[in-house]
C-alpha cells in the first residue's frame, strides 16, 4: 500500500474521544502544521443517546443508554481503526499543500520557513539572499566590535602592580605572603633570595656594577 502521508515521516495524533485531528511536521525545521478538528459521528452520537437514555429512566432509557454504551464501545475497538485512516487522509489532503518538494535534492519542507519561492528550491539547496546577508551582516557587527572592544583600555582603575599573594599548599586558602599561612599555620616556601656578586680582588659588594667601585677590578 502506497504511503498514506507522502511529505513527512513526522506527525502526531492529535485524536480524542470527541473526534480526530493530526499535527504533520517539517522534516527539515521541525515545525508543525495541524488539521482541522473533524468530530466523532459514533463518539458524539453514542454520548447523546447514553445521555438521553440517562434522563428518559424505565426501560426504554435503560435500552438507550445501552445502545449509547455499544456506539462507544464500537468506536473505541471496532470501528476506530478504519474510521481513523479515513480522517488521517482527509487531514493528508488537507494539510499537504504546506508542503513542496524540492525536485533538487527530493526532499519535502514546508513553505512557510523551508522553501525559497524566488529560487524554486528549499532553501538548504537555495538560502534566502536576504537571510543570509542579514547573518553575515550580524557576524561581522560582532566581530568587529570584539576588536573595537580589544583596542580600547579597560584596565583603568585597577591595580596590577601588587604582588599576588599565593595559596597555602596545605589548605589552599590564600596563604597571606608570610612564612606561615594565616589560616592553617602550614610554613610557606620562602622567596628565592637574589644572589650577591663580590668583587674577586677585593671582596666587595659589587651589585650590579661592571667595575669595583673600591679597586676598580673588572667584575668579570
Amino acid at each position: 500500500m502506497a504511503k498514506m502521508v507522502f511529505f513527512t515521516d513526522n506527525y502526531t495524533d492529535r485524536s480524542t474521544d470527541n473526534g480526530y485531528q493530526f499535527e504533520f511536521h517539517c522534516e527539515r525545521c521541525g515545525n508543525g502544521y495541524s488539521s482541522s478538528f473533524q468530530h466523532s459521528v459514533s463518539g458524539f452520537g453514542g454520548k447523546l443517546l447514553q445521555m438521553g437514555g440517562d434522563m428518559l429512566g424505565g426501560q426504554m432509557g435503560s435500552k438507550a443508554s445501552e445502545l449509547g454504551w455499544d456506539a462507544q464501545w464500537l468506536r473505541g475497538y471496532g470501528e476506530r481503526g478504519s474510521t481513523r485512516d479515513k480522517m488521517l487522509a482527509k487531514a493528508v489532503e488537507e494539510v499537504s499543500p504546506q508542503f513542496t518538494q524540492c525536485h533538487r535534492c527530493g526532499q519535502w519542507v514546508c513553505n512557510q520557513i523551508c522553501w525559497n519561492g524566488e529560487r524554486g528550491m528549499c532553501t538548504t539547496c537555495s538560502p534566502k539572499l536576504a537571510q543570509e546577508v542579514a547573518g553575515m551582516q550580524a557576524a561581522a557587527q560582532v566581530d568587529q566590535l570584539n576588536q573595537k572592544i580589544r583596542a580600547q583600555d579597560w584596565t583603568g582603575g585597577v591595580d596590577y602592580r601588587d604582588e599576588a599573594v599565593g595559596r597555602c599548599a596545605a589548605c589552599g586558602n590564600d596563604s597571606g605572603g608570610g612564612k606561615f599561612c594565616r589560616h592553617c599555620g602550614a610554613p610557606q616556601a620562602a622567596a628565592p633570595q637574589a644572589t650577591k656578586k663580590f668583587c674577586t680582588n677585593c671582596g666587595n659588594n659589587l651589585a650590579d656594577a661592571k667595575f669595583c667601585s673600591e679597586c676598580g677590578w673588572p667584575a668579570g
